[in-house]
């Protein structure tokens, strides 16, 4: 089959979501969420109901509290997303959900277990608005096998939500010129997941993300994102620019 068209893709990859995936929490020198929530509010608009994830950290009630203060401040209710029945009620009330960041075994390991990944993506297919940062930007990828982060937990896959048709790899770092670490770089660890699988990574440094709405998808924030495709050299896409060729991933 060759190269697949938009309409091709609308529902198959869920391009028709509106989605927000930052790659930090919290910049540095900033108060959490401050970089972002500007970007956070325009997407909300006039919905003003968040269900908020917290199982990507270990004390998810100082992390809710956290979360309910900040949205507080512009005026957004925030109830907090459980790992049982109440947690599906809670997604459907919400008219938007936020997964905070942490460690991303963790936070897939406790959506599985909890069938909670079936409500969240059943929400999204329904209108439900994604935002995630880090982990929570990790989990809209097709797998979690481009996270950064220590597999602490064992899931029961590596699936993941697949709002997205590309691979993330949020708090991209580029190696520092005069470093003299023999262990691989960051670039050298997503080549070698290029070896093996043929997914294109989108790797966002801190102070950007990916948003996508009405079929596009394109980079904002303030720091350019790297590309990784098999075969290829790694490209640098300034904020700004679009992401369409990353949706259009043919078949």
């Amino acid at each position: 089959m060759g190269a697949l068209s938009l309409a091709d893709h609308v529902g198959r990859y869920g391009v028709t979501a509106r989605l927000l995936l930052v790659s930090n929490s919290t910049n540095h020198g900033q108060g959490y969420l401050d970089h972002c929530m500007p970007e956070m509010l325009d997407l909300l608009a006039e919905r003003r109901r968040l269900a908020f994830v917290p199982f990507a950290v270990l004390d998810r009630g100082g992390y809710a509290a956290k979360a309910r203060q900040r949205f507080g401040r512009d005026g957004i209710e925030t109830r907090v997303v459980t790992a049982d029945e109440e947690g599906v009620e809670t997604l459907a009330w919400a008219e938007a959900v936020f997964v905070g960041g942490g460690n991303t075994f963790r936070l897939l390991a406790t959506l599985q277990k909890s069938n909670l990944m079936v409500a969240i993506r059943r929400r999204v297919d329904e209108g439900l608005i994604y935002m995630g940062a880090s982990a929570g930007s990790n989990i809209a990828a097709p797998t979690i096998r481009t996270t950064n982060d220590m597999p602490i937990v064992q899931p029961v896959s590596l699936d993941a939500l697949g709002l997205v048709p590309f691979q993330i790899n949020p708090h991209y770092i580029d190696p520092p010129a005069d470093s003299t670490c023999m262990g691989e770089t960051r670039e050298e660890r997503l080549g070698e997941y290029l070896e093996e699988n043929t997914t294109p990574v989108i790797g966002i440094r801190e102070g950007a993300w990916i948003r996508v709405e009405n079929g596009r998808a394109w980079l904002g924030g303030t720091r350019a994102a790297r590309i990784f495709r098999r075969d290829a050299a790694p490209e640098e896409r300034d904020p700004g620019a679009d992401l369409f060729d990353l949706i259009l991933v043919g078949d």
